[in-house]
């Protein structure tokens, strides 16, 4: 239908031939229920047209036509602002590329003239060896002479400003060569390949002291918002403990050289943390470039020396930093280097590799980095949605507390109060911390004044490390994550949940096994734009847990879930939780614990596993099968070596600390244990004798019942569910997983629990596998179109399908959503018996 506007400003709609003058009084009225419904329901037109009479003289049809011209013209002007915005970046982008175009032939010509100079020195190594014995000695005479010793700078005076800038510009042109000349050999990291929807360009370095990464990417921030963002590091490296700005010295440009003390996290328990004393120059370039640069002062380069902490081995950052350059119809053009030297050689060898790799540093900082600065643009435009109607800032800032405090446990430094309890036995296979007075550096992570001297207690953490074969670390946490049956015990869990309110009512003996008989219902909050981390809140349910007489309990967890993208080389996955009381308040007490796995194999030609979970995982409930599978053959995971960390953190009154930490001991070893049998169950040579064999994407019950859609639909609708019709049971299983539409199934019974579901109805929903067994056809459409398929029930049955008119729903969340069509039918079984009902929400979208 066409839409046109009279001279008097009136609109008008053309219906079968007529145009249809609205007043601005209908038009006001029409935009109203727009902004609240944009699809409107033959009976809410109908509803619309009996509450303003100024309406009532125009046909349902007419108005139907007027909503649907409003939507496509929303639509237009929607994709306009989208086309003209990808316009943009791929201008910048094509200006970026130009110039990493420039750097890679400069690259190349310096690597043409190495060639040649060492041509011509092999040259003329081989005719000197024609020379008599005495010449010869004295060339190898003269050889030392030729080699450059490191040039030592003199001691630079903290006081003098001078010296300090020196450094400072030494270390600007370093950086500057690094991040856009060829100072280093940048080797660019597999599958960060440029666009227009990509994060950036990703390298890293080849054959150079220390380990090195280099990003460049395209944000939509003002370049002096990027740099405030990238300089407060503690509030997106994860494993950054402190930085404190020890001294400020301003100097011309309105620039400024700080030095600056930073602390940083062991990702283990097998190693010491690192620390680092730096010189940071802020400054600006002639072409409007805003420049951060940064590197440690050490002997070689002069400078003040910096504080000495007991806990932590010094470890020295190269000239490294941040290039923000402005682009034209705003946003900022990034170059980021980060360049350290960990000193690998000081950590046990079988760790050694996260210490030396490129690729590791560039997940956790560069890429990390970058990330931040493009969720944090899109949280300013308020593009992020959050669950719950929570603010974006506010849910980070819990996801923060998570993870410093899972990396608080693993650490347990001594200026924190934390010091080690005796082993049980001579075998120390778990370490016991404790910890008796309050944090100083993160006292907001946990209510210190009410849990020390209120309750008198402290905190113990358990915690203890391992190696792992075979096993993709992002497939094992997505099992624990999923499968918290599998490992957890529901007695400990209430332990620490109730620990946190008030005095324990009794410690808990560990459960063999781990275990319990009600389920969870995992709630998605928040994710980062990337979805590489995913906020959450568990809610656990025990109906068989008695406790000094309580029947049934229920724990809420809130859950940090990251380092799920298995083909992120180097980056770690994470699955960190705490029991908390749903209030979000800042004062709220976290006690984090969790899971850390770090892959040690991170060559350009290490074996990857792209797995994914079973689409059918909740079509038997209560099994403890692992239901994961490949989509590689299962040798691509072969000799995959991680290390993974654990650490649980209780509270415990000084009396019973004894028995705290007994249980908290036989606790972490029974995790131990569950967690080796199930890396045993769904590592690649246990999965299949069959080395090449390739796998199917889910179980045998997910490829018989996607065939049982896929079929029951063609007989009863006369069509195909997608174009071509799928020839194998795996075939049909991925396009049901890929459909466009929400695709659900549920059995024929009461309530209508939903046990099936593709992607796109997981997103709709805004649920995961595991929590789609708590949801039911009733919680997700509203008044309207429940009375409406109810209507059509016999149908159904008696025919074997119906079409559903446009309707409205919720998510799990809450969120409204809309369709514009439903279809359901049965679902029919091999035998042609009825077998469960599917449903179709055609062109879903939330409201």
């Amino acid at each position: 239908m066409a839409m046109a506007v009279s001279g008097k400003g009136q609109k008008l709609a053309l219906d079968g031939g007529k145009y249809v003058r609205y007043t601005p009084e209908q038009v006001e009225a029409l935009e109203r229920v727009y902004n609240e419904c944009p699809k409107p329901s033959s009976l809410r037109r109908q509803q619309l047209i009996r509450e303003c009479p100024i309406l009532s003289h125009i046909e349902s049809k007419q108005i139907k036509v007027w909503f649907q011209n409003r939507r496509c013209r929303e639509k237009q002007k929607k994709e306009s602002s989208r086309l003209q915005g990808v316009n943009r970046k791929l201008s910048a982008l094509n200006k970026l590329l130009m110039e990493e175009n420039d750097r890679l032939q400069k690259q190349v010509s310096q690597l043409v003239y190495d060639n040649g100079y060492m041509r011509q020195r092999l040259h003329n190594v081989s005719a000197a060896t024609t020379d008599t014995s005495c010449e010869s000695a004295v060339t190898s005479g003269q050889q030392p002479q030729q080699k450059n010793p490191t040039p030592q700078h003199p001691q630079r005076d903290a006081n003098n400003p001078a010296g300090l800038l020196a450094i400072a510009e030494e270390t600007l042109a370093e950086f500057l060569s690094k991040a856009t000349g060829t100072a280093v050999d940048w080797v660019q990291m597999v599958g960060m390949k440029p666009g227009p929807d990509s994060i950036g360009i990703f390298a890293v370095s080849h054959n150079c002291a220390g380990v090195a990464a280099r990003a460049c990417g395209l944000v939509s921030l003002e370049p002096i918002k990027v740099a405030e963002t990238l300089k407060d590091r503690s509030s997106w490296y994860h494993d950054c403990r402190c930085l404190d700005v020890l001294t400020v010295i301003p100097v011309g440009n309105g620039g400024s050289i700080e030095l600056c003390y930073m602390q940083t996290y062991a990702p283990t328990t097998l190693a010491s943390a690192r620390d680092f004393w730096t010189l940071r120059y802020t400054t600006g370039l002639e072409d409007g470039s805003l420049v951060i640069c940064e590197r440690s002062l050490t002997l070689a380069t002069g400078g003040p020396v910096g504080p000495v902490a007991s806990d932590f081995v010094r470890a020295e950052m190269h000239p490294s930093g941040y290039l923000i350059r402005p682009c034209e119809g705003g946003g900022s053009m990034i170059h980021i280097v980060d360049h350290v030297d960990l000193d690998a050689c000081s950590v046990p060898e079988v760790i050694r590799p996260l210490y030396e790799s490129p690729k590791l540093l560039a997940q956790n900082m560069t890429v990390a980095a970058l990330c931040h600065i493009r969720q944090v643009s899109q949280e300013t435009g308020n593009e992020v949605v959050c669950g719950g109607g929570y603010h974006p800032a506010v849910l980070r800032n819990f996801s923060q507390r998570l993870s410093r405090g899972f990396n608080d446990a693993v650490n347990s430094f001594a200026d924190d109060g934390w010091s080690l309890m005796g082993s049980d036995s001579s075998v120390e296979d778990v370490t016991i911390a404790l910890r008796s007075s309050p944090n100083k550096h993160h006292g907001p992570l946990l209510n210190s004044s009410t849990m020390f001297t209120a309750l008198g207690c402290g905190i113990l953490c358990a915690k203890a490390s391992m190696l792992l074969q075979n096993v993709p670390p992002a497939l094992l946490v997505c099992f624990l994550r999923e499968h918290r049956s599998e490992w957890a015990d529901f007695g400990i869990d209430t332990y620490s949940a109730v620990s946190l309110r008030s005095t324990p009512y009794s410690i808990p003996s560990v459960r063999s096994g781990g275990g319990f008989s009600g389920n969870q219902v995992i709630l998605p909050l928040a994710h980062t734009i990337e979805k590489e981390e995913t906020l959450e809140v568990v809610r656990l349910v025990d109906h068989e847990f008695s406790q000094d007489g309580a029947l049934s309990r229920s724990v809420n967890l809130l859950q940090l879930y990251s380092g799920i993208d298995e083909n992120a080389v180097g980056a770690r996955s994470q699955l960190v939780f705490a029991p908390f009381d749903e209030s979000f308040a800042d004062e709220t007490p976290l006690l984090p614990s969790g899971f850390r796995i770090m892959p040690l194999d991170l060559g350009a030609d290490s074996p990857k596993a792209t797995r994914t979970l079973d689409l059918a995982s909740t079509l038997e409930v209560g099994s403890r099968a692992a239901t994961c599978t490949e989509n590689k053959t299962a040798g691509n995971a072969i000799n995959l070596r991680s290390v993974l960390t654990i650490a649980f953190q209780f509270t415990y009154e000084n009396h019973l600390r004894d028995n705290v930490a007994d249980m908290a001991r036989q606790y972490v070893r029974s995790v131990v244990a569950s967690v080796q049998r199930v890396a045993m169950a769904i590592a690649p040579s246990r999965l299949s004798s069959n080395i090449g064999a390739k796998h199917s994407l889910g179980s045998p019950e997910a490829h018989t019942l996607s065939e049982w859609i896929f079929r029951s639909y063609r007989i009863y609708t006369g069509t195909e569910l997608v174009p071509a019709d799928p020839q194998t049971k795996e075939s049909c299983l991925k396009n049901i997983w890929n459909h466009s539409d929400a695709i659900l199934c549920c059995p024929l019974k009461v309530p209508p629990i939903f046990n099936f579901a593709n992607q796109a109805s997981l997103d709709m929903l805004e649920t995961t596998l595991v929590a789609l067994q708590d949801i039911s056809l009733d919680r997700v459409l509203d008044d309207n179109s429940r009375k409406v398929l109810y209507a059509e029930f016999p149908k159904i049955m008696q025919e074997g399908f119906t079409y559903l008119p446009a309707g409205l729903g919720s998510s799990s969340m809450g969120r409204p959503i809309s369709y514009e069509q439903g279809v359901a039918w049965k679902v029919l079984n091999d035998a042609d018996s009825p077998y469960c009902l599917a449903f179709m929400f055609v062109n879903w979208s939330f409201v």
